[in-house]
C-alpha cells in the first residue's frame, strides 16, 4: 500500500496555557478553535485529522533547576514546555503534521523544540516563520514585563537565561538566521539590540507596505527550499489587524489585512514546505462572537489548500 501524503495527515494538540501572558484567557483558545470548526474544515479539504485532545502536564515531575529571576510562572511553563516537547516529538515521528492549538505563545518553546529535534534526526534543517506583531525575542535579562510568552523566539534560538526549561529532554535550538520574524510592529529597545546582534531577519510592517507580502514570503520560501529545509509556522493571531481579529490580549494597530493573511497562507501551502503549525494567543474572552476564532480557522484552511475563490457566499449576503 502506498504511503499517505504527509501533507494530508494532521494531528491536533491542544495547549490550554495562559500563564505566559499578562492577560488571562488564552487557555480557552483550543476549545474555541475546535468549536469554530477547525477539524471539519480540514476534513472537507481531504485532510486526515486526528484530534489528540489537550496535552496533559499531570505526569510531569518537577525538575530541580534554579528558577531564573524575571521569568513569571516559570515552573508552570516549564511543565508545559516539557510536556509539549515530548508529545510533539512523538506525533512528528508518526509522520503527521502537528498543529498546536494555543494557548499563549510560550507554548512554542515546547513545540518548536520538538520539531527541531525531529528534523535534526531526519537530517533536514528547520526554519521558523514567526507571524506576530511582537518579536518575542526577550530573555530574562532584557524583558520589561517578565512574561515568558515574550521570550519564546529567543529560547528556540538558543539564547541564555532559560537553560533548564526542558529538564532532562534535549534542547535542540535553531540558528538565529533560520528564524523569520514577519509582520513585526512592536519591539522593546534591548530586544531590538539583541535581534540586530544575532542578525535575525525581521520583515516589519514598513517592509510589508513597501514590498508587499507576496515578494517577502517568496524570499522566505526560496531560502528554505535552497537549504532543503522544512518550515514551522508559528501564527500569533495578533499578527492580524485588530479590526479583523479583536480576540487577543496584546492588540497592536496596523496589522495584516484579511487578504494579505490569506495570500501568505496560500503561498505557504503551494510551497509544500510546512510541516508543523502553532496557533496562539487567541483569547475567546476578548473576542466578538467567535469572530477571531473563525478567522484563524479560515487561515488554517488556506494553509491546507482552501482558495479564496472556493469560499461560499455567506447566507446573509445580499445577492443580485
Amino acid at each position: 500500500m502506498p504511503n499517505k501524503d504527509p501533507t494530508k495527515c494532521v494531528a491536533l494538540l491542544g495547549a490550554p496555557i495562559d500563564m505566559g501572558a499578562s492577560q488571562r484567557g488564552t487557555l480557552m483558545g483550543p476549545a474555541a478553535l475546535r468549536t469554530a470548526g477547525l477539524q471539519t474544515l480540514l476534513e472537507g479539504l481531504g485532510v486526515d485529522v486526528a484530534d489528540h485532545g489537550d496535552v496533559s502536564v499531570g505526569d510531569m515531575v518537577d525538575v530541580t533547576d534554579a528558577a531564573p529571576e524575571n521569568a513569571r510562572h516559570y515552573r508552570d511553563i516549564q511543565r508545559w514546555t516539557r510536556a509539549l516537547s515530548r508529545r510533539g516529538y512523538e506525533v512528528a515521528r508518526s509522520g503527521a503534521i502537528p498543529i498546536f492549538l494555543g494557548g499563549d505563545h510560550s507554548l512554542s518553546m515546547g513545540s518548536v523544540n520538538a520539531m527541531a529535534r525531529h528534523w535534526q534526526e531526519i537530517g533536514r534543517e528547520l526554519f521558523v516563520l514567526w507571524l506576530d506583531a511582537h518579536a518575542d525575542y526577550n530573555t530574562p535579562a532584557t524583558t520589561i514585563s517578565a512574561n515568558m510568552h515574550g521570550m519564546a523566539a529567543a529560547f528556540l534560538c538558543g539564547e541564555a537565561g532559560l537553560d533548564g526549561l526542558l529538564g532532562e529532554q534535549p534542547r535542540v535550538s535553531i540558528e538565529p538566521d533560520r528564524l523569520e520574524l514577519f509582520g513585526t510592529r512592536s519591539i522593546d529597545r534591548l530586544e531590538k539590540e539583541l535581534l540586530r546582534d544575532r542578525r535575525v531577519s525581521v520583515a516589519d510592517m514598513r517592509q510589508i507596505d513597501e514590498f508587499g507580502v507576496g515578494v517577502l514570503i517568496r524570499r522566505i520560501i526560496d531560502k528554505v527550499r535552497a537549504h532543503d529545509g522544512v518550515l514551522h509556522v508559528s501564527f500569533d493571531v495578533d499578527f492580524l489587524d485588530p479590526g479583523i481579529a479583536p480576540g487577543v490580549g496584546t492588540t497592536v494597530p496596523g496589522g495584516a489585512t484579511y487578504r494579505e493573511a490569506h495570500l501568505i497562507m496560500e503561498m505557504l501551502h503551494d510551497s509544500g514546505l510546512v510541516r508543523s503549525v502553532d496557533i496562539v494567543e487567541l483569547n475567546p474572552f476578548l473576542d466578538e462572537r467567535g469572530r477571531t476564532a473563525r478567522m484563524a480557522v479560515e487561515l488554517v484552511g488556506s494553509l491546507f489548500g482552501q482558495q479564496i475563490t472556493d469560499r461560499p457566499t455567506p447566507s446573509n449576503a445580499i445577492t443580485p
